[in-house]
């Protein structure tokens, strides 16, 4: 594997000053919670862990955060003085089990394993890729990549210790870890032993004394091509296991710092600290560090609710990766983050500006005395960020300070590269020249005679041409100059949440009908539906479309169809919001009197709005669908198609009243998924005293749902499990609201 060098800047006395003043580095300790001076088991040496990737998918962003902040906390200690040994495993034994691979639950690895990969080709691949991309994050290599495959006699071994110690105990070829055997579990996540759910990934095992046991070797089952010899039977290592035996081998016992994400504190690290001191009666790890969560738009990232992403998805968009680490450099590592595609360019635009700063210009000389004592207090704040619990963020502003001070451009570009050794943002890189081809520099230079010459209207024109075009003309006391339209900027136009348009829901209504559709890829069935639409609503209304990320040619189709539809207003995201956000986007714009939440999947084969319109004038009806639903616990729904008065209205069609709107607007943006949105809309509005109402007779027809149909089962039912236990949390104890209280 790779080896890692140290920073290159000098050398202090470990632990002893940074500039003139002495400054301990502080860190919060998982284990204690509370934050703790750092002392090394040996001066001047730091034994530092990294829980690695697991290498049968590409890291998302979410785990180049974790290892964001240990490369921080890796500099900060060199930059401190220290000697740091890192080691940072690959898991690539290949714990999903061959069943799960023959069903497809990972298509990526089955389809390589299709096409005659190796287990061990398609690690190899995925390794790759995660050290291409730390290396474009300015990550340091860690000194040591133990790969799991090359270690399993390590494991074998602790484990066999495990049993001989009376710690673990065999079952048909697998070996577990007896909880009840260890009286310190549970002191790293804080749950009481008798409390723990079993501390495992997969179904419950009927093998176990007890639920709470984690397993330290499985049996291999028929297939699987990843199987070592063991004292008991083939099989292949747990995945706690790995990590202590690869991080003792390597540093040793007591480790200075082990590091993850917080979604390793139980059950991984809990058990590591379990089988690892269970085995040798000593401590494993003095300071645990843990990183929080990234979240997207507001809620976990999760492959199947479309807002996973990788640094790959990112430069597809033009973002270099030195932008994601600035981003990261914003907060702090035990805060919660949340990636927004606009936080993302405000932190591209950031990192430019920065690096204008630390570019070399004007001339050198001898600092004063009181710009050396600026430069001196400057470089003592940012340690002193650094050493307070790696505050980053504190440390990144104390270089914005540099940059905007008035010490010459010479000691400016002096401090910030050296705080850029711990930052690692790559400031010294110079602006790259704009690129402008003759015939658009033909196009700019037109546009200023035009303007010189008072022809304003012109002038514009050919801005505009010249935006088309991916440039953009800037007018200064100097002059204009044209440039290239940075790659990363959002398309004109586009929005990167519910909260980049105005809401109009205060103002009165100018117009009967505002019909909310979203259209997400399946451009055939966003046809269908708009067609019909327009055809049925005449001019009574307007028709707002929220293009929710599409990937086909749904979108362009929508932009011609809007140039000769004055009806239609159409929203650009530029990623998948989710549902209830993109719904939003139309409540927030829509100037209708009566808003129509229509499903893509719903044909009109008549005149709906009349219909809606005399329903709604009745002012006890909140709601009016053609499906509703019934229940009488809250927990079961059943569709029905007998008219009257219903508990909850499916989100096929749905009809308010912009005053009720006003009262229910917005809608929770966590209902990414659109399954149970209907449910959580309809309770808020019979929360308000309202009725809903089916109607099986309003002029309808409902088709296969695309996005139900290429959603695979198994995300399915998780997702719509999501939704639906939102909901309950919320409506669960509102048995009051049903229409028929049991």
């Amino acid at each position: 594997m790779a080896s890692g060098s140290g920073p290159c800047w000098p050398r202090r006395r470990a632990g002893d000053s940074v500039g003139r003043l002495a400054i301990k580095l502080r860190l919060y300790n998982t284990l204690s919670r509370r934050i703790e001076e750092f002392q090394p088991r040996e001066p001047g040496i730091v034994r530092l862990y990294s829980c690695g990737p697991t290498v049968y998918r590409y890291a998302h962003i979410g785990n180049l955060r974790t290892y964001l902040m240990v490369d921080w906390l890796r500099r900060t200690l060199e930059g401190l003085g220290y000697r740091v040994v890192h080691v940072k495993n690959i898991t690539d034994v290949g714990h999903m089990r061959q069943e799960q691979l023959e069903r497809g639950e990972d298509k990526v690895i089955a389809a390589a394993l299709a096409e005659g990969k190796t287990p061990q080709e398609i690690a190899q691949f995925y390794t790759d890729a995660f050290l291409r991309d730390e290396a474009r994050l300015n990550i340091l290599p860690a000194h040591h990549f133990p790969r799991a495959s090359d270690h399993v006699p390590e494991m074998i071994e602790l484990v066999r210790l495990l049993v001989d110690r009376g710690y673990a105990y065999e079952r048909e070829g697998n070996v577990y870890f007896e909880v009840a055997r260890f009286p310190d579990y549970g002191k790293l996540s804080g749950q009481l032993a008798e409390g723990l759910e079993e501390g495992v990934r997969v179904e419950a095992d009927p093998l176990k004394r007890d639920p709470r046991d984690f397993t330290l070797w499985k049996a291999a089952e028929p297939g699987r091509l990843l199987r070592w010899s063991s004292p008991w039977g083939e099989g292949f290592p747990g995945w706690h296991i790995e990590c202590s035996a690869m991080a003792m081998k390597y540093l040793g016992r007591p480790l200075d710092i082990h590091t993850g994400g917080v979604d390793n504190v139980f059950p991984h690290h809990e058990d590591e600290i379990a089988q690892s001191e269970a085995a040798y009666g000593a401590p494993f790890v003095r300071y645990w560090v843990h990183g929080q969560h990234l979240l997207v738009d507001g809620v976990k990232m999760a492959k199947s609710t479309g807002n996973v992403y990788t640094l790959e998805d990112l430069e597809k968009r033009g973002f270099e990766p030195l932008a994601f680490r600035y981003l990261c450099a914003t907060v702090h590592y035990r805060r919660r983050m949340n990636f927004t595609w606009a936080a993302l360019r405000a932190a591209q635009r950031g990192l430019l500006r920065l690096r204008l700063h630390a570019q070399d210009s004007g001339a050198r000389g001898r600092p004063s005395p009181s710009q050396r004592r600026e430069a001196d207090e400057a470089r003592r704040r940012f340690w002193a960020a650094l050493c307070a619990d790696l505050s980053v963020p504190r440390a990144l502003a104390v270089a914005w300070s540099v940059a905007r001070s008035s010490l010459p451009p010479y000691l400016k570009r002096q401090l910030l590269l050296e705080f850029d050794s711990v930052l690692g943002l790559d400031l010294a890189r110079p602006p790259e020249p704009p690129i402008v081809p003759d015939d658009v520099r033909s196009l700019a230079e037109e546009r200023a005679r035009l303007r010189r010459d008072g022809r304003y209207a012109e002038a514009d024109a050919l801005r505009s041409r010249l935006h088309s075009l991916g440039y953009e003309v800037r007018d200064g006391r100097q002059g204009s100059s044209v440039l290239p339209r940075p790659a990363w900027l959002a398309p004109a136009g586009t929005i990167a949440s519910s909260a980049d348009v105005p809401s109009l829901l205060h103002e009165a209504p100018a117009c009967p009908f505002t019909v909310s559709l979203l259209a997400r890829d399946d451009r055939p069935e966003v046809e269908r539906c708009l067609d019909s639409v327009l055809r049925w609503l005449g001019d009574r209304g307007e028709v707002i479309v929220v293009d929710n990320g599409s990937t086909d040619d749904t979108g362009p189709w929508l932009d011609d169809l809007a140039e000769r539809e004055p009806r239609l207003r159409l929203f650009h995201a530029d990623h998948f919001l989710g549902t209830a956000a993109a719904r939003n986007v139309a409540l927030r714009q829509g100037r209708g009197a009566i808003f129509v939440l229509l499903d893509v999947s719903v044909e009109l084969t008549g005149d709906v709005f009349s219909h809606l319109q005399g329903l709604l004038a009745d002012p006890s009806v909140g709601i009016v669908g053609r499906w509703g639903l019934r229940t009488s616990d809250l927990r079961e729904f059943h569709e029905t198609d007998s008219p009257g008065e219903v508990d909850a209205v499916e989100g096929y069609i749905m009809a308010l009243r912009r005053e009720v709107l006003r009262e229910v607007a917005p809608l929770d943006e966590k209902f990414r998924f659109y399954r149970h949105l209907d449910l959580d809309l309809s309770f808020a509005v019979r929360a308000r005293g309202l009725r809903l109402l089916c109607d099986p007779s309003l002029p309808v027809r409902r088709h296969a749902h695309s996005e139900w149909e290429r959603t695979a089962p198994e995300d399915r039912e998780r997702l719509s499990k999501r939704n639906f236990y939102r909901f309950l949390h919320k409506w669960g104890h509102r048995q009051d609201l049903l229409a028929r209280p049991v």
